[in-house]
């Protein structure tokens, strides 16, 4: 969460009301955040939804999308993947 009177880099997106504003301190996870929401949003599932369908522990998955803790980069890129190939991925998981 952004540190009071630390001036904000990237304001948050209109669309998104999950989504904040963002000091420098923390943009890298706040840029990951954002990924990891808009491509479960784009597949249109709940969070729990996502969790359970790709293995990712629904705790760890919302502490990804609030910028509570920063994703590591393997997670940011199965991210990546399952946005462009859901059906694969969730049949890999299966």
């Amino acid at each position: 969460m952004p540190v009071k009177d630390e001036p904000t880099i990237l304001a948050s997106e209109t669309s998104d009301p999950e989504d904040f504003d963002v000091p420098a301190t923390a943009l890298d996870r706040a840029q990951k955040a954002r990924l990891i929401r808009m491509a479960r949003t784009t597949l249109g599932l709940s969070q729990a939804a996502f969790a359970l369908r790709f293995r990712v522990p629904l705790g760890t998955l919302r502490d990804w999308e609030q910028a509570r803790t920063t994703p590591p980069d393997f997670a940011v890129a199965y991210v990546r993947v399952i946005a462009r190939h859901p059906d694969m991925v969730a049949a890999a998981v299966a």
